[in-house]
């Protein structure tokens, strides 16, 4: 009987074939926007693409709905924050 036991421990971790479930895909790495495109530079004053970074209620996207990396992260959210200030983005929606 616990013989029994420490074999079904064993498999349960040895097994990785069996953690295999359709339901749930391994999804692919995301690219930091920023990164990929050495030419695209963050401003501030460009409220278009600011908006990629930003939800529909005014909130800053995190890293892993964007994609982005925590350099290009902390960036982003800065520009954000500077375009609040100066009124090219609003701090909440209506």
């Amino acid at each position: 009987m616990a013989d029994n036991k420490k074999n079904k421990r064993n498999n349960r971790n040895n097994n990785s074939d069996n953690d295999y479930n359709p339901k749930f895909r391994k999804m692919r790495k995301k690219v930091c926007p920023l990164c990929a495109d050495k030419d695209l530079v963050l401003d501030y004053k460009n409220a278009d693409q600011i908006r990629k970074f930003v939800n529909d209620k005014g909130k800053i996207l995190p890293r892993r709905a964007t994609g982005a990396c925590a350099k290009h992260q902390r960036d982003i959210t800065l520009a954000v924050k500077r375009a609040r200030q100066i009124a090219v983005l609003p701090y909440t929606a209506e």
